[in-house]
């Protein structure tokens, strides 16, 4: 082969993964003067996946994902180097707290909850959510020995063994498994927050762990979640640098799809970006690999990333034990219905972040974010914006109900949860098929499994995306650009 042969790369997904991937592939290959042709290629009309922002009569609708934890600095990071820093916002001063609904009531989550575990007694004893005899069990944790193994287990066992089973299903799961829209008792807890394991491992008792954990981390949070942020100025609404300092979740005063919109602007001008673009598989060609695409046409690559769902990424791969392996990988779709009000028409303080809602209350809704509460940026003076979020894995029925058979279950349900009967400005719903991952126990062995055949198989081939290792969108830029590195190793080697 030839060695000084302008190097032929191609990345199949436009979401945030194949952006952040093309874009450090990009800027690796300049500074390592490689000279290299990449391709970005995506079936849909659009880059960006599910992170994707809507603008309507001044308010800003997340359709996607509306925020990221400010420790995960990976996106504080790229927004800098996209010259969008500026952007990045905190949420309101004041609003950090949430509720649990509950019996058609809202009840603040006690205070000192961390991860699904009490670190402060006062709270805990006098909340509404938990009975007496719960309250007896989840103390037991004080005294009950570790488990005698760091074998994977789901986090509904791990909490249940430990805290019991009101703490887990009352509080835990709607705010731990609910973030993957999955049963807490099947996924993993490696995958999803294995610093549980770790603190029964290391402390025996998960409360005296998170005890220390709390009082070691609350001085430095405020200043350590977003120093990083800071370096480029960015501010809330007003130009204050305050709430994003104070904040644990930040977003982008314009919307996240800001990131994508100057991703795009940014890789135009240098890559082959090919939207409307379907690839039908990918075969061997010696060391390279040959991407059919349905239109009839072939890339050549020295390297690819696959940066699709699991599913996709199997159809697409010729080797049968990948495939098998991408499966076991299920995905749970979900949706969510935006509604808009005038502040006058709601008669009720939102004067929180939202609920979530446990498995087993039976509600359509399994969480609501207020968001117009938590993000100054995203309604007009007077109005206000929430949005309804609904599907879990295997209970996704809802997912056949007409637009307006959906909007009128979650209008019933937050009537009869918040009081809330005024006809809305208008509502919008959002299908997002197959979007959450869904990390069954033993998913991280199942990952090295991949990789090993991989690399094994298809070296030169990497998967990346919320599939894997990680589903918040730091987590798939940080994927991007690991695989960025992992392939200009593979081009560097390729040149010697």
């Amino acid at each position: 082969m030839d060695k000084q042969r302008r190097k032929q790369i191609v990345i199949a997904g436009g979401g945030i993964t194949g952006l952040s991937t093309a874009y450090y592939v990009e800027q690796l290959c300049r500074a390592h003067a490689i000279e290299a042709e990449i391709v970005l290629v995506e079936k849909s009309d659009r880059f960006g996946g599910h992170v994707h922002t809507g603008k309507k009569d001044g308010f800003v609708i997340e359709r996607g994902p509306d925020s990221f934890l400010a420790r995960k600095t990976s996106i504080i990071e790229l927004m800098q180097e996209l010259g969008i820093g500026d952007d990045i916002v905190g949420t309101r001063s004041g609003i950090s707290h949430s509720y649990i609904a509950y019996r058609n009531q809202l009840h603040p989550i006690p205070d000192g909850f961390m991860l699904g575990v009490p670190t402060k007694w006062k709270p805990f004893i006098t909340t509404k959510l938990i009975s007496v005899r719960g309250k007896v069990r989840a103390a037991a944790d004080l005294v009950l020995p570790r488990k005698s193994n760091m074998e994977d287990e789901s986090l509904g066992q791990l909490l249940r063994r430990r805290l019991g089973d009101e703490v887990l299903e009352q509080i835990a799961e709607p705010l731990l498994a609910g973030i993957y829209a999955g049963n807490a008792d099947s996924l993993s807890v490696q995958a999803t927050f294995p610093m549980l394991q770790e603190t029964e491992q290391k402390h025996r008792s998960l409360i005296v762990g998170m005890l220390g954990v709390r009082k070691s981390r609350v001085p430095k949070q405020a200043t350590q979640s977003s120093q990083t942020a800071n370096k480029s100025g960015s501010g809330n609404g007003d130009g204050s640098t305050s709430t994003v300092k104070k904040s644990m979740f930040l977003s982008a005063r314009g919307g996240l799809e800001g990131v994508v919109t100057h991703l795009e602007k940014t890789l135009s001008s240098s890559i082959n970006m090919m939207k409307n673009t379907e690839i039908s598989g990918v075969t061997h060609e010696g060391e390279r690999y040959v991407v059919h695409l349905h239109n009839g046409t072939k890339l050549h690559a020295d390297a690819m990333v696959i940066a699709t769902p699991a599913h996709v990424a199997a159809r697409l791969l010729p080797d049968e034990s990948i495939s098998k392996l991408l499966h076991t990988i299920p995905y749970a779709s979900v949706m969510n219905v935006v509604l808009a009000y005038r502040q006058q028409d709601v008669g009720i303080s939102l004067d929180a972040s939202g609920f979530v809602v446990p498995r087993k209350e039976g509600r359509t809704v399994t969480a609501c974010t207020w968001t117009s509460s938590k993000w100054a940026h995203t309604a007009p003076e007077g109005h206000i914006l929430l949005r309804a979020y609904v599907g879990k894995y295997g209970q996704e029925n809802e997912d056949q109900l007409s637009d307006e058979k959906l909007v009128h279950h979650v209008r019933r349900e937050l009537e009869e949860m918040m009081g809330i009967s005024a006809e809305p400005i208008f509502t919008e719903v959002n299908r997002l098929p197959d979007a959450m991952p869904q990390y069954k126990v033993g998913h991280l062995e199942r990952m090295q499994e991949l990789d090993d055949a991989l690399a094994n198989v298809m070296p030169g081939v990497y998967l990346g995306g919320g599939g894997y290792r990680g589903i918040g969108v730091p987590d798939c830029i940080s994927q991007g650009k690991a695989m960025a590195n992992k392939l200009l190793t593979r081009l560097i080697d390729m040149s010697v």
